[in-house]
C-alpha cells in the first residue's frame, strides 16, 4: 500500500450547512476517528476525496458535486432539511441520527410547554415583574387533556412523562401502537383522528414529517379541537400552515401556540408571528442530539456501507422517515 492508499484509509467527511456553524461537530469527529479527514467551510479542496456529508440544511445542489459520496448523513432525526435540495442524489444511502438520549430532552421541553401554559406561568412572570401577589384561576391537571400526535421513541417519552404527573393523555399514531405508557390513550389511523382530536386541551404534534403530514396542522384540523386548544409544535415546521394560525387565534378556537420549529429558521425579523403574545417562539432548541452520538453513528453507518450492510437508520425515501 501506498503513502496515498494509506492516507486514503481514513474517511473524508464534509460538514455541510448554510445555518449553522459546523465547526462544533469537528472535535466529536476527532475523538471518535484520529485520522479523519475533514472538511468545512466554503473551499471543501479536492471533492472527489469526500465519503459523506454530514448535513443540516446544506447548501442546494452541493451534494450532487461531490462525485465519490458514499453516504449522505443528517445530524438529527429529520431529513427534510435534505428532501428540500432539488437536486438530492436519491440514489445514495441517506441516515438520519437516532440518539435515544434525546428523550430526556424532548420530555423536558413538553412538559414545561404544557405547564407554562396550562398554570399561566407567563401571567405569574408578568405579576412578579410588577410586584404583584395575584393569583390566577386554577385547573387541575387531571382536567386539562393533552393529545400527542406522532407514537415515536420520542412521542412515547413525552405521553409517559405527562401521564406520570396526572394529565390524562392520548396518544395517535398512523397505525396502532401495541404499546402504550400507563394511563395513556391510543387512537390510531384517519379514522380515529377527529375523536383524537375532539379530547386535546393541548395538542403537542411529534409526527415525522411526510408527504402526508406536511401540513397536518391546518384550519381544518384546529376546528376540530375543543375550543381554546394550545397547540405545541415540536415535530418539524412544514406540519404547520403558518396562515392558518393567526385567524384560529384571533377567532378564540386556539388560545396560544408554542412553536419550536417552524418552516423558515430563523424566523424572519419582522414575521408576524413575533411579538404577539399568544404565541412563543424558541429557536429549535426542544433537545439536541449529542455530538459524539452524531460522530460515531456517521462513521458507523458508513462502515456498515462499505461492507455492503445496509445502517440501522437508512431512511426509506418512499415511506420519508
Amino acid at each position: 500500500m501506498g503513502a496515498a492508499d494509506a492516507q486514503k484509509a481514513a474517511p473524508c467527511v464534509a460538514l455541510l450547512s448554510e445555518v449553522l456553524d459546523m465547526q462544533y461537530l469537528a472535535e466529536a469527529f476527532r475523538q471518535t476517528c484520529p485520522d479523519i479527514d475533514l472538511r468545512l467551510g466554503a473551499d471543501l479542496g479536492r471533492l472527489d476525496d469526500i465519503d459523506v456529508g454530514v448535513c443540516w440544511f446544506p447548501p442546494h445542489r452541493r451534494l450532487a458535486q461531490l462525485p465519490n459520496l458514499k453516504l449522505v448523513q443528517s445530524l438529527a432525526a429529520g431529513i427534510d432539511h435534505l428532501l428540500a435540495d432539488p437536486a438530492l442524489p436519491r440514489h445514495l444511502p441517506l441516515c438520519r441520527v437516532v440518539d435515544t438520549n434525546m428523550a430526556a430532552g424532548m420530555k423536558a421541553y413538553v412538559t414545561w410547554a404544557v405547564v407554562e401554559q396550562q398554570r399561566r406561568m407567563r401571567a405569574y412572570v408578568e405579576r412578579s415583574a410588577a410586584s404583584l401577589w395575584e393569583e390566577q384561576p386554577f385547573e387541575n391537571p387531571r382536567r386539562h387533556r393533552v393529545g400527542i400526535a406522532g407514537l415515536g421513541h420520542l412521542g412515547m417519552a413525552c405521553a409517559a412523562a405527562l401521564a406520570s404527573i396526572g394529565y390524562p393523555v392520548r396518544g395517535w399514531s398512523r397505525s396502532p401502537k401495541t404499546e402504550l405508557p400507563d394511563r395513556v390513550t391510543g387512537f390510531h389511523g384517519a379514522g380515529q383522528l377527529d375523536e383524537f382530536l375532539s379530547g386535546c386541551d393541548t395538542l403537542v404534534c411529534l409526527l415525522p414529517l411526510t408527504p402526508q403530514t406536511r401540513g397536518f396542522l391546518n384550519a381544518a384540523l384546529f376546528a376540530k379541537l375543543p375550543r381554546g386548544a394550545h397547540l405545541i409544535n415540536v415535530g418539524r415546521g412544514d406540519h404547520l400552515v403558518e396562515a392558518d394560525l393567526l385567524p384560529a387565534l384571533n377567532a378564540g378556537q386556539l388560545s396560544a401556540a408554542t412553536l419550536d420549529a417552524l418552516s423558515q429558521e430563523p424566523l424572519p425579523a419582522g414575521h408576524p408571528f413575533w411579538g404577539d403574545p399568544r404565541i412563543l417562539i424558541t429557536p429549535h432548541i426542544a433537545t439536541r442530539t449529542d455530538r459524539l452520538v452524531i460522530a460515531q453513528q456517521t462513521l458507523a453507518n458508513l462502515a456498515l456501507l462499505q461492507r455492503g450492510q445496509r445502517p440501522p437508520h437508512q431512511v426509506d425515501l418512499e415511506r420519508g422517515y
